[in-house]
């Protein structure tokens, strides 16, 4: 019985310190901020694509480039599984937006002194089958 007590006094006391943290509700977490800037194309590979519904859909594996070195999109990584069924899909750089953690300046800096180079995110507004359908991109 002694020792039900104190498994009870336990609970209690460690229910207490949990009420006391405040709980991070939805509407108390910051939205991802427009990123804007100069990016470095060898750190926009591996970037992650997210839809408007907020589903993975693919990375950045690759930026294209033009002879007239204008940028003529990404090459974006669709499906695969352990490097099987990789379906590489050109997209125009319009098409997507970019943007970074909260807590991030719109330049992509956390300090003064540190800057990122590449945005965190981009978002398509496509489904990842819609991207999987899309023509492949061939190198």
């Amino acid at each position: 019985m002694k020792t039900f007590a104190t498994a009870l006094a336990l609970l209690v006391m460690s229910t207490a310190s949990f009420a006391q943290t405040p709980a991070h509700t939805p509407s108390q977490a910051a939205a991802p901020i427009a990123a804007a800037g100069d990016w470095s194309a060898s750190k926009m590979s591996g970037v992650n694509v997210y839809n408007e519904a907020n589903d993975k859909i693919g990375e950045i594996s690759d930026v294209i480039i033009t002879e007239q070195g204008q940028v003529k999109g990404v090459v974006i990584e669709a499906g695969g599984f352990l490097g099987m069924g990789k379906h590489y899909v050109l997209v125009a750089m319009n098409s997507l937006k970019f943007s970074n953690e909260a807590g991030k300046t719109s330049s992509g800096k956390t300090s003064e002194t540190k800057r990122e180079w590449y945005p965190d995110r981009a978002v398509l507004n496509v489904t990842k089958d819609n991207l999987k359908a899309m023509p492949e991109f061939k190198y």
